[in-house]
């Protein structure tokens, strides 16, 4: 038998681009009246390229919200806060570069609208 949160996490990977799950934790679901609200973070993996330099996660870019598919009539919304690090040797302070992932990815259609929005 599957646990409660294993049962959850099965359905939300049916509501999101499967890919999602490979650089976003989900921080919080707020469903309302007319709508449902999902809150995704950048997890703390280093972007590639950075892999070997010590980096010191700097918090996030002001949270991007892209409209997804509706659910049951409601719209749904997801706030995506990309994650952002200090280089310690340079003093640089980088993103992972979504572009990148862009190009270097098959996509599936849902994930290219998700990259889409966070690329504006």
């Amino acid at each position: 038998m599957h646990s409660e949160n294993e049962h959850f996490d099965r359905l939300i990977q049916l509501l999101l681009p499967p890919e999602v799950f490979e650089y976003f934790e989900i921080t919080m679901i707020d469903v309302k009246e007319k709508e449902v609200n999902i809150h995704l973070d950048e997890l703390n993996i280093h972007p590639k390229g950075f892999e070997k330099e010590k980096l010191i996660s700097k918090g996030f870019h002001s949270s991007a919200t892209i409209q997804d598919f509706p659910v049951r009539d409601k719209a749904m919304f997801l706030h995506i806060r990309r994650r952002r690090w200090l280089v310690e040797s340079s003093g640089q302070v980088i993103s992972r570069d979504w572009n990148a992932i862009a190009k270097g990815t098959r996509l599936t259609k849902d994930f290219a609208t998700f990259l889409k929005g966070i690329l504006g």
